[in-house]
């Protein structure tokens, strides 16, 4: 097997393969990556029996074959060379070799027939999107997604169909954020399904911010999203969401309008004396003012009071300023909407002029 490639052409869809390869694995197999030559092309694949990434690329020469070569390698060598540079890459028994120019490199294989395949399986659910709309979505919600929580369902986000909407939703416990978007596909099936956290971040790195469609394809065990010569197929998490309609806040009476900027900037400033490990923040809220205060351990404390559009009666509430903060940094609003109700009853915070995507944050006992 051999072929000959531009470096440029190469090193893309090398890069994007690679990361679904896990660097310490005790698989030796998966630290490599799978190359085909067939038909004019190379179709690289990555995988961690989890997640699976199959890129291709048009090659200018070359003899069919596959074989499998260490990923990490790969891609460094591939990247050192220099722009614009032919690479030929040729294989046989146990050596892959990579030339270019006046550099050599052999690597060790091991054989295509070991490589693990993600089975053949049959999508109850089809839907076609575009890049921007499908990050985006993913965008406003993936920080509220749980890491390593023992609660193995919540280390993931929630996708789901409902007639003609696509929603995404993920939670920690703590918080919850939810974002959804009209899909121009009426007859869409019900169906929640939960991407694990891996899966989540390759593709919220694959995804662009432009109007290139993409296809989401839903089976019982799997999703899979086609873009653009890029094949993402990730499995899905075992398991059962907890009902998030539940969690949404009702009947909130204490609605107030902050500029956002000014929000976050306050929250800020009074998080740097917050207790490190609790990120503890008291707000007081009377009619057109909003007060922050945060102490520490050490007896320091910060006050920040800040005008905000608010017509009711007082309020004392404790939230995880790191919490607030990373809704801040989410909504692309000028100004935010946050509706409370009671010291013990979680807030919810909204963009005040989109209510496509909303926020709820536990209140915290200070």
């Amino acid at each position: 097997m051999k072929f000959t490639i531009s470096r440029d052409a190469f090193l893309k869809p090398l890069q994007v393969v690679s990361g679904a390869v896990e660097r310490r694995h005790t698989i030796p197999i998966l630290s490599n990556v799978l190359i085909q030559v067939r038909d004019g092309h190379a179709r690289l694949t990555g995988t961690d029996l989890e997640v699976e990434l199959v890129s291709t690329c048009d090659i200018a020469t070359g003899d069919e074959g596959e074989v499998t070569v260490p990923a990490k390698k790969l891609v460094d060598i591939v990247r050192s060379l220099p722009d614009g540079a032919m690479v030929e890459f040729s294989a046989s028994a146990d050596k892959a070799t990579i030339k270019s120019s006046r550099s050599k490199f052999t690597l060790a294989t091991l054989p295509a027939e070991d490589f693990p395949n993600i089975d053949d399986w049959d999508s109850d659910i089809q839907l076609v999107t575009s890049q921007s709309i499908l990050k985006d979505l993913m965008d406003r919600t993936h920080f509220s997604m749980a890491n390593q929580d023992v609660r193995y369902y919540l280390n993931g986000m929630l996708f789901e169909t409902d007639t003609n909407i696509l929603r995404t939703v993920a939670t920690d416990g703590h918080r919850l954020a939810m974002s959804s978007c009209e899909i121009a596909q009426p007859n869409l099936t019900g169906r929640q399904v939960i991407v694990p956290r891996k899966g989540v971040m390759e593709l919220l790195r694959l995804l662009e911010d432009d109007d290139s469609e993409v296809k989401v394809a839903i089976g019982n065990n799997h999703i899979r999203v086609e873009t653009r010569g890029i094949c993402f197929t990730s499995k899905l998490v075992d398991g059962r969401f907890p009902d998030y309609r539940r969690v949404l806040p009702q009947g909130g009476d204490k609605v107030v309008v902050a500029d956002r900027d000014i929000l976050k900037q306050a929250c800020m400033r009074a998080s740097i004396l917050s207790n490190e490990k609790y990120r503890g923040v008291r707000v007081n809220l009377s009619s057109g003012e909003m007060c922050l205060t945060a102490n520490n351990p050490e007896q320091e404390s910060a006050e920040e009071v800040i005008e905000v559009d608010y017509q009711g009666d007082s309020l004392e509430i404790g939230f995880n300023v790191s919490y607030l903060i990373d809704v801040l940094n989410t909504v692309q609003g000028s100004q935010v909407k946050l509706t409370l109700s009671n010291p013990d009853a979680s807030g919810l915070v909204e963009d005040n002029e989109d209510d496509s995507a909303l926020y709820v944050v536990m209140p915290m006992r200070l």
